[in-house]
């Protein structure tokens, strides 16, 4: 099946303590490239989410948003720094002394100075975390592979239905090239007669003159190479592989195929049905912008 570049994914884990959201998501780009938003202090994460999502994405810029919270209590270290702490006791006993005013003074009191209390954040396994940030990941790539998958399913009928379209133009060219030959070689016997009047016509001339046309205009190299494009088309959108790059190959040759045919056409009929076959071809190539 295949899969569009455009989709989006969100998962949350709360394992450990640890209370981990990423979201996800990607829009069309020629390679993969990716990059993450992680919290400063877990900048590590980005090289392992960049090659977990490589293995499911192939092609796609992808972003991701990583949110890390602690429970109440975990991550946190508060302890008091008692030296401190009493060099101010010290130093309000000093203050009381040369001033003559009362020194009490409470461990509530203390605690307001700066640095007394110090709140550190606790030392985290890196391991640890990724192990929350691993599942929570899982979880948005599920998502923005469905949302890829579904919306591969809708272009893939979309080129589906204009390749049908163009094989019906094809078909039509095929017919209606021979029957440009015969028309030709009437209206240039058609035109003798008038000029000649009752001379006698060569008729091995007529023939010869009317193989050359239809030489100049013989399609028929161009319409096979043009419908083997297409069943090769048809082939890769069922594939499971990423052929978004190799599909774009074949609309350019495609659109090749087409010129050629354009220029050769020396019919009204014909000419029509080129420039709708180009207009189809290049509202393909815009739908497969977006595949992977």
């Amino acid at each position: 099946m295949i899969s569009s570049m455009t989709g989006y994914g969100r998962g949350q884990c709360t394992l450990n303590g640890i209370d981990v959201t990423v979201e996800v998501k990607s829009v069309n780009h020629r390679y993969y490239e990716f990059s993450a938003r992680t919290p400063k202090n877990f900048l590590f994460l980005e090289e392992k989410l960049k090659r977990f999502f490589a293995q499911s994405i192939s092609r796609g810029k992808v972003e991701c948003f990583v949110q890390i919270a602690f429970l109440e209590g975990e991550n946190v270290n508060i302890s008091a720094n008692i030296p401190l702490a009493n060099s101010y006791l010290n130093a309000i006993r000093e203050i009381a002394e040369n001033l003559g005013v009362s020194a009490e003074v409470s461990a509530n009191s203390l605690t307001r100075f700066a640095d007394v209390i110090e709140i550190k954040k606790a030392e985290t396994d890196d391991e640890m975390i990724w192990e929350v940030v691993e599942k929570a990941a899982s979880e948005a790539l599920d998502g923005i592979l469905l949302m890829r998958r579904t919306e591969g399913e809708k272009l893939r009928l979309d080129v589906l239905s204009r390749l049908d379209f163009i094989a019906d133009k094809v078909s039509m060219i095929e017919k209606r090239s021979p029957e440009t030959v015969k028309e030709y070689s009437q209206k240039l016997l058609t035109r003798m007669n008038e000029i000649l009047g009752d001379v006698h016509i060569d008729e091995q001339r007529i023939l010869t003159e009317a193989a050359i046309y239809a030489d100049k205009i013989a399609v028929a190299e161009e319409t096979v190479r043009l419908s083997s494009h297409m069943a090769q088309l048809k082939e890769f959108l069922v594939s499971d592989e990423a052929i978004g790059r190799k599909m774009d190959f074949l609309v350019q040759e495609m659109n090749r195929e087409a010129n050629t045919i354009g220029s050769k056409a020396q019919d009204v009929d014909i000419a029509r049905a080129v420039l709708d076959i180009k207009a189809e071809i290049e509202k393909i190539r815009e739908q497969i912008q977006n595949i992977e």
